[in-house]
């Protein structure tokens, strides 16, 4: 097996559709979501599902997504939707073809039972990354 710098060269070359930046984002999402439990939801334990288990805890698909939305919209504000479109990322099935390839290269690690799919439609980028405006009418009007 290459060295990771070496495959990740290798998989940027390969694969066009996604810039480096857009697998250094899917990282960092991944540690966010480990951080922020509260926001993305409980994670798994592992195959087993064990708690008293030393395995690394478990996100799903949905979860990652929802990590990715919030981490986007802390890191880049308004501008979250149009940095990730910048780095190619247009759907959420776009994360798991970069959680898919990181995989491939073995940069990430999956559980039985991960697809590929799961992160397919989990939320519209149209909606998802734009700021929810409320209209107040004054009692004088």
């Amino acid at each position: 097996m290459p060295s990771p710098v070496k495959a990740m060269q290798d998989l940027l070359r390969d694969d066009t559709r996604y810039k480096l930046e857009a697998y250094q984002f899917i990282r960092e999402a991944l540690q966010y979501a480990h951080e922020n439990l509260d926001a993305i939801g409980p994670l798994g334990f592992g195959p087993s599902d064990d708690p008293s288990s030393d395995a690394p805890r478990h996100l799903t698909g949905q979860q990652l997504c929802e990590a990715c939305r919030l981490y986007a919209i802390d890191q880049f504000g308004y501008l979250a939707q149009m940095v990730l479109e910048n780095w190619g990322l247009r759907r959420t099935g776009d994360f798991g073809e970069l959680v898919y390839n990181l995989i491939r290269i073995e940069q990430m690690r999956k559980s039985e039972s991960d697809r590929r799919e799961d992160f397919d439609d989990v939320y519209d980028f149209e909606n998802a990354f734009q700021p929810k405006f409320e209209l107040a009418l004054s009692d004088e009007d």
